[in-house]
């Protein structure tokens, strides 16, 4: 009987003890704290693109009370602005921010994650990321390069851009120097163009001097931000190469799995609240900025024509079935992008298509 009682003892002074270790350790995850760099391809404090990583980072410093501390650094402080994706996979940076479409040399299906033209709206995007599977086949496609990615902002629908010239048939896009990156990109190049990818910095200047002829950025706010107006005569829509834009916060592997499981919660948690208060800041400033441009710029707005439209769409259903047959990987992205649009397309016919004609009237 004694025996027994001191046993008996004996294990609950182990558990006592576990419980206080498991609790110290607990105690001393919380006091640990985390100094993180993010990079982005984006000039510092760029509105809307470039503050987006910077709201990021003040949320995960509030919710973290300190305990994850990230500085950010725009296009070419810490690193050029398209090597933000080696910098975050090499361990030089824990995060970055930027466009998955700017890494189609490392991996081609890399352009799904961005936008498909013709595709799927933001709205639509971030349905199929967070509810359709898509952001389990992004984090596949980067397992890699040791990067796990997160939706990192949305522009909503962009323009289709700033010309130099007239585009009244696809005669006019022959020789034509664009700065378009990703799978838009491919659809010019098959058109007989020129695709040219450069960090936003450099577009200004190039559409100035002559290096291109025209090029695509976002939309009104940013546009009007760096002066398209000033260097270029026609501002054409509707963007049909990036309808639905998802930016992206990569962070590297190693350095997400080494946070206690709270910090990275918050990580994840911020990344989702920046995805939308992104996409709400383009909503309602594109807006008055479109205002702006016509009234106080005299901007010539001008929408492509419809046989051009349609001549776009031919081209880009071929470039996006030559990636399906890439490899094994892309084949399935493409398969969840195109089932996961027929079924949006679908609905919306009768929802938010629907609304907006029962709306002009």
């Amino acid at each position: 009987m004694r025996i027994g009682f001191i046993a008996l003892l004996s294990l609950l002074l182990i558990a006592c003890g576990q419980q206080a270790s498991d609790s110290s350790q607990s105690a001393a995850e919380k006091q640990q704290t985390f100094e993180w760099k993010l990079v982005t391809t984006w000039p510092k404090n760029y509105p809307g693109l470039g503050t987006a990583p910077e709201n990021f980072a003040r949320r995960v410093e509030a919710m973290s009370a300190g305990r994850l501390s990230i500085k950010v650094f725009g296009a070419g402080q810490l690193v050029p602005a398209f090597e933000v994706f080696d910098a975050v996979s090499q361990g030089t940076a824990e995060m970055g921010h930027g466009a998955a479409y700017y890494w189609t040399g490392k991996a081609k299906a890399t352009g799904f994650f961005t936008s498909v033209p013709f595709g799927l709206n933001a709205q639509e995007m971030n349905g199929w990321l967070h509810y359709g599977g898509g952001l389990e086949l992004w984090r596949e496609l980067y397992e890699p390069f040791n990067l796990v990615p997160f939706a990192g902002g949305s522009t909503g629908v962009q323009m289709a851009g700033w010309f130099n010239r007239e585009i009244n048939s696809m005669q006019d896009i022959k020789g034509l120097k664009m700065r378009i990156p990703g799978l838009g990109g491919d659809v010019i190049t098959r058109a007989g163009g020129v695709s040219v990818t450069m960090p936003g910095g450099e577009l200004y200047t190039s559409m100035q001097t002559g290096v291109i002829d025209a090029t695509e950025w976002v939309g009104p706010y940013n546009d009007l931000a760096f002066g398209f107006h000033q260097v270029a005569k026609y501002y054409y829509y509707p963007g049909w190469h990036e309808p639905g834009p998802i930016l992206e916060l990569i962070v590297n592997k190693q350095a997400l799995a080494s946070l206690p499981a709270d910090l990275q919660a918050i990580v994840e948690t911020a990344a989702r609240a920046v995805n939308q208060d992104m996409l709400d800041e383009y909503t309602a400033r594109n807006n008055t900025a479109l205002v702006e441009l016509v009234e106080t710029h005299g901007v010539d707005v001008r929408k492509l024509p419809d046989d051009v439209i349609a001549e776009l769409r031919r081209l880009s259903a071929e470039v996006l079935e030559e990636l399906a047959e890439e490899d094994e990987l892309s084949r399935r992205i493409a398969e969840s992008v195109k089932a996961f649009q027929q079924q949006a397309t679908a609905y919306h016919g009768i929802s938010e298509e629907a609304y907006y004609q029962a709306r002009k009237q």
